[in-house]
């Protein structure tokens, strides 16, 4: 697929998982970790995001996000394209260091 015609989205995962028994807290710590070696970055605490490479990429991580979710809490997952992504707006705070990393024309390069 060439530069032109790929379309750079994000999946946004929501999270609140209980961490009121032990099991409970393992449970969240093992989704937790997948979602950093899925690649997700955390935006801010129970939000985390991944920039995916066209629809095919999405389906994939979303078989993957299914695949390992925990049996309870409550976890959204939302597709948006890298224009809405960047429009956000921050309202209190700064700009992270991982966001800053994480641009699209980092992506581009490799």
């Amino acid at each position: 697929m060439s530069q032109v015609t790929r379309r750079f989205m994000r999946l946004l995962v929501f999270f609140d998982l209980p961490t009121i028994t032990k099991a409970d807290k393992r449970a969240y710590t093992l989704f937790r970790r997948f979602l950093l070696q899925d690649g997700y970055d955390m935006l801010q605490w129970s939000v985390y995001s991944r920039i995916v490479n066209g629809e095919d990429d999405v389906k994939k991580h979303q078989q993957r996000l299914v695949a390992n979710l925990p049996k309870k809490g409550s976890i959204r997952c939302m597709k948006v394209s890298e224009k809405q992504y960047v429009a956000m707006e921050i309202l209190v705070g700064t700009v992270t260091t991982q966001e800053e990393k994480v641009s699209l024309q980092q992506v581009l390069v490799f």
